[in-house]
Parts: C-alpha cells; structure tokens; sequence
C-alpha cells in the first residue's frame, strides 16, 4: 500500500506540475499573443497616418499647381494682349523680354515652393514610420 501511494502521490505531483506548467505556457502565449497583436496594430496606425501625411502633401502640391497654372494662364494672356498693343518692335522686344524674365522667375520661386511642399509631405510622412522603427530597436535591445 505504501509504494501504491507513493506512486498515487507521485503521479499527482507530476499532473499538477504538467497541468501548472501547461497554465503558465498558455498564459504566456495569450499575452504574447495580445502584444504582437497591439504592436501589429500599431504598425498599421503608422502605416495608415503616413499614407495620410503623404495624401495630404499631395493634395498640397496638386493646388498649388493648379494655382500656378491658372495664373501662368492669366499672365500669358496678359502679355498677349501687352504684345498686340505695342506701338514698336523695340517695344514687342522689351514687353516680351520682361515678360520673359518675370515668368521664368515667377517659375523658380514656385519650384523652390514646390520643392519646400515635398520636403515636407516626406518629412510628415516618415515620421510615423520613424517612430515604429525606433520602437521596435528599442524593444529589440530592451529584450536582449
């Protein structure tokens, strides 16, 4: 009877192991389970706040196109009706000259606007990213 209960004592022992150690490992799964989970949705959060900046940034430029666009239009016509009213070749020359190098300024000051817009949309739109990056280096070396 004895070597019988030590055996029933025994066989309970190891059960209630296994069955603690088979608790704490599906404990540690879940939670594992439930961190990648908020950490995937995270990333997603960034992913989708830097397609937003980068929308954004585009819809900026777009109007500001558009914008040039219609005034390069307004001046072209302006310039149009200068020409036709010039009483000289020397003025055509002169009207069409300063015209030539107002609308070519006019073009590198909007380049240069354009050029600050997408360094912008860019900087915004990595930032997001940037963030998740760093989080994930940290938490890299945080578990070594």
């Amino acid at each position: 009877m004895a070597a019988a209960e030590t055996i029933n004592n025994t066989v309970e022992k190891f059960t209630t192991a296994g069955n603690q150690a088979f608790k704490d490992a599906m404990e540690k799964t879940l939670a594992a389970i439930n961190e990648a989970s908020a950490y995937s949705r995270q990333n997603l959060e960034a992913v989708i706040a830097s397609t937003t900046a980068a929308a954004k940034g585009a819809e900026a430029l777009n109007a500001q196109v558009a914008a040039f666009a219609k005034k390069s239009v307004e001046d072209n016509v302006a310039a149009a009706k200068s020409l036709a009213s010039a009483k000289s070749v020397q003025e055509v020359v002169e009207l069409q000259t300063t015209f030539a190098r107002s609308a070519l300024e006019a073009y590198f000051a909007e380049l240069n606007r354009w050029g600050a817009t997408v360094t912008a949309s860019v900087k915004e739109s990595v930032q997001p990213l940037n963030e998740r990056v760093t989080a994930t280096v940290e938490r890299l070396q945080a578990a070594r």
